[in-house]
């Protein structure tokens, strides 16, 4: 009785050792071709990308509150309609470092 409970033992030991194999096996060719493909895709950088997520909610509703304003003082005072335009221009032009000097940071 013991002889046979070691023989099915033994056979269920190294059938399990053969599933391990197999499974062993398994896992390095799913290691493998994760790899692949990781060095296949591109990476994505995480943080700050565009000109947006520089500014917080409230920078960016200042300066575009405060460029609203601009345009609607140029809008209200300025009666040539021309000068109108080329104000409008020059200060879409300036904005950029308007911003830069007001909150001390590169767009």
């Amino acid at each position: 009785m013991s002889r046979e409970r070691a023989r099915r033992r033994a056979e269920r030991e190294a059938e399990q050792a053969r599933e391990r194999v197999v499974r062993q096996r398994q896992v390095a060719r799913r290691q493998r071709r994760r790899a692949v493909v990781r060095s296949l895709t591109p990476r994505l950088r995480r943080g700050r990308s565009g000109r947006l997520p520089r500014h917080t909610r409230g920078e960016r509703a200042a300066i575009v509150l405060l460029t609203g304003a601009a345009l609607l003082l140029i809008w209200t005072f300025v009666d040539n309609l021309a000068l109108r335009f080329a104000l409008i221009v020059l200060l879409l032009l300036v904005l950029p470092a308007i911003v830069v000097i007001a909150l001390d940071r590169r767009t």
